[in-house]
């Protein structure tokens, strides 16, 4: 009943969607989908897929939602499948297999992950995780928004319930990790509450409190009920490998094998063993760089660098910067989000509705003991804001979002924006963006490092070759890093298979649709003409991006040949 309402209300959302230009069958069903995922799609430690939710918006992870879940996906893969995309030019054929991916995902989050019957940490995704979904926008927080909030925290002990009622086959290893990161739960809602207070609608400070009290007491209570049935719970989380090849094959539309993958990830990491070879002699006798001495000088260099990378594309030619597009910039991690820090990225890549916005990466004050990715940024923001800000995710979400065509605005897969995000890494530094910071450069190959790897984790996980101990410690002593950044990312893929090939495996097939649309164009070929389709097209997997690119080369008459 709950999920039937929230349907109810996405229709009103639907007028929240832009136009479907030329309407037919596909846009019909794709408007009709998007409007439902809206409603119906999980929350996760991800942070790419940020999307627009309705208003009254909660999570509801009742039997009767699941049920309701089911019977509308099948209603939608029936209504897909009577579609006969043959006859239809490659774009319009794309814009069909990008609603079979869609379509695909449920499926393999319903039926194959199966995260609502397995994994204890889904449920703090759709408890906590949907709270601090809502905090990370900057201020001001304007009545809309601490309703939701509200509301948010207000629905936490029922989805407690609802967890208790569906986990019917717990991993152990996942309930481990929901135990250990709801330690001091109650705590630290309280002050989320207090410090979250002075900032709200004056009506909604109380009831926060109030509320979170309760969903303090039920979560409490959801970690002694998962540390009573630890023992009987099971060891396995592997997703296997046929489940696996589903996921490629239907879902990312990777045209490889997991041993493929492997192949690919292991020659990656030999490339990159040998540029740091290179890198390293050269830098000999360099100092190493040093911690900024507070978060006001990192952020004034942030901007600095965030100005320049900009101006340093489009003065190369590398890729338009549209004069509508705001910036990406650091701000001091807020009170109120240092108790749920640990349960997602934080930082604000805005959304389809936002696109006057700044995007947002939050950070805490320098110092040697942070995280892997906090403290490169402590030392020189320019890797990170590559990949998280600008050419990267930021950027090319905004970019993505304004695409005319709503189905690829709405579509979203990792493999391309994580492989977008690394090769603009990879892109800056070919391009001498880095030529001025050697140990800025060392920062890159160490990134490298860790992308490579991840494609061995995320196979080995999903085909039970790891567990999620063994692909945290092969990733803290390999790449190397610190074992809670290992264990996290470990963590994150045995949940969400395929998301850690999603970076390397990306930017293979985006280096190799490059050498395509390079040879096949000649002499007219563009890099900047090329980035800025790919930008635009961001959250299209990559092989279908390059058929329709390649399709439209050879309907021009373009004959390039080996250069």
């Amino acid at each position: 009943m709950r999920l039937a309402i929230r349907l109810l209300v996405s229709c009103s959302f639907l007028l929240c969607l832009p136009k479907f230009a030329a309407a037919d069958a596909l846009d019909d069903l794709a408007r009709d989908f998007w409007a439902w995922r809206a409603v119906a799609q999980p929350l996760t430690g991800d942070d790419i897929p940020r999307i627009d939710r309705p208003a009254d918006w909660v999570p509801d992870w009742s039997p009767t939602s699941v049920a309701q879940r089911r019977k509308s996906f099948q209603a939608f893969e029936a209504r897909w499948k009577r579609l006969d995309s043959s006859s239809w030019p490659v774009p319009r054929q794309v814009d069909y297999k990008l609603m079979g991916s869609a379509l695909a995902r449920v499926r393999w989050e319903l039926d194959i992950t199966r995260n609502w019957q397995k994994n204890p940490n889904f449920y703090i995704d759709q408890t906590l995780g949907a709270v601090l979904d809502r905090l990370l926008e900057p201020p001001p927080f304007d009545r809309v928004r601490s309703e939701e909030i509200v509301r948010r925290m207000g629905a936490i002990p029922r989805l407690v319930e609802d967890a208790k009622t569906n986990l019917t086959e717990p991993a152990q290893p996942m309930a481990r990790l929901a135990i250990e990161t709801l330690k001091n739960v109650g705590p630290r809602l309280a002050t989320v509450a207090r410090e979250l207070r002075p900032l709200l609608a004056a009506e909604y400070g109380s009831r926060l409190e109030t509320d979170a009290e309760k969903a303090a007491t039920a979560l409490e209570s959801y970690r002694a009920w998962l540390k009573q049935r630890l023992p009987t719970m099971r060891a396995a989380t592997a997703v296997g490998r046929e489940g696996y090849v589903f996921f490629l094959k239907e879902v990312a539309l990777m045209p490889f094998t997991p041993e493929q993958l492997l192949e690919i990830g292991r020659r990656e990491w030999d490339r990159t063993i040998a540029f740091e070879a290179y890198e390293q002699p050269r830098n000999a006798g360099l100092p190493q760089l040093s911690l900024f001495p507070d978060m006001a000088a990192q952020m004034a260099r942030e901007q600095k660098e965030e100005a320049a990378v900009r101006r340093y594309m489009e003065d190369k030619g590398i890729l338009s910067v549209p004069s509508w597009a705001k910036h990406y910039k650091d701000l001091p991690l807020p009170a109120y989000l240092v108790p749920l820090e640990g349960l997602g990225v934080t930082d604000d890549l805005t959304s389809p509705t936002r696109l006057n916005r700044d995007g947002t990466s939050y950070i805490r004050p320098p110092a040697p003991t942070l995280g892997y990715f906090a403290l490169s940024t402590a030392r020189d923001p320019r890797p990170i804001l590559v990949h998280e800000g600008v050419p990267g995710h930021y950027f090319q979400k905004i970019v993505s979002w304004a695409n005319e065509d709503p189905i690829r605005r709405y579509y979203y897969d990792s493999g391309a924006n994580e492989g977008l995000g690394f090769y603009a890494e990879e892109m800056m530094l070919q391009a001498g963006f880095f030529d001025d910071s050697p140990r800025g450069r060392e920062i890159i190959y160490s990134f490298m490092r860790l992308r490579a790897l991840r494609v061995e984790v995320d196979v080995k996980l999903a085909l039970g070759q790891f567990t999620i101990d063994q692909g945290g410690d092969y990733l803290a002593k390999t790449v190397p890093m610190d074992r809670m950044t290992g264990l996290e990312d470990s963590a994150m893929y045995a949940a969400t298979p395929g998301l850690g090939i999603a970076y390397q495996i990306g930017k293979s097939q985006i280096f190799h649709f490059l050498a395509e649309a390079r040879q096949a164009e000649g002499d007219r070929f563009s890099l900047r003409a090329f980035h800025d389709f790919l930008w635009k097209n961001g959250n299209v997997p990559i092989a279908l991006q390059e058929w329709e690119y390649m399709d439209r080369v050879k309907r021009a008459g373009v004959k390039g040949g080996r250069q």
